[in-house]
């Protein structure tokens, strides 16, 4: 009797299997089908545990970058104008400014920033931008007399 259990099942295996993979053809078929291809000439999609190892380069445009380098220059003088015309103003005025958004304008503006022709202050979301060549115009606020008064007293009482 277990030899007949053990023989049925593995015709229901071996039928499933087939169901299986019929039902998957089929479907293949019908949905190159409705795309308009031809579902003979389609390879069986097969995905293998992780991603392939060049598929993040297969995407990416030959040349080495999204944008050209036509696009990369007019950004980074549209954000030197800007920044002359409104020192001191933030990353998020500036995107919005030149519609826009922040991430986009972050490598022409890091290069501004290293060519010194643009400089900052402050840091992060905060970090406001001007023209380069000393002309920050940044309100400071001064010193309290009578704080520094009283910490230079403290100092030099301690100094005695």
């Amino acid at each position: 009797m277990s030899n007949s259990n053990g023989e049925l099942q593995a015709l229901v295996d071996s039928f499933t299997t087939q169901l299986t993979t019929l039902i998957r053809r089929t479907t293949l078929e019908q949905m190159v089908a409705a795309l308009g291809g031809n579902a003979t000439t389609a390879a069986p999609v097969r995905r293998g545990p992780g991603r392939p190892a060049g598929a993040r380069a297969a995407r990416r445009p030959a040349g080495g970058g999204k944008r050209s380098s036509e696009q990369m220059e007019t950004m980074t003088n549209d954000l030197v104008e800007y920044v002359k015309a409104n020192p001191g103003a933030r990353g998020e005025q500036i995107a919005a400014a030149l519609k826009t958004d922040v991430k986009t304008m972050r490598l022409p503006m890091l290069k501004l920033i290293a060519a010194k022709a643009i400089s900052t202050k402050g840091q992060r979301r905060g970090m406001t931008y001007y023209p380069a060549g000393g002309a920050t115009k940044a309100p400071v606020a001064p010193a309290s007399s009578a704080k520094s008064s009283a910490r230079g007293g403290k100092k030099l009482a301690k100094a005695r």
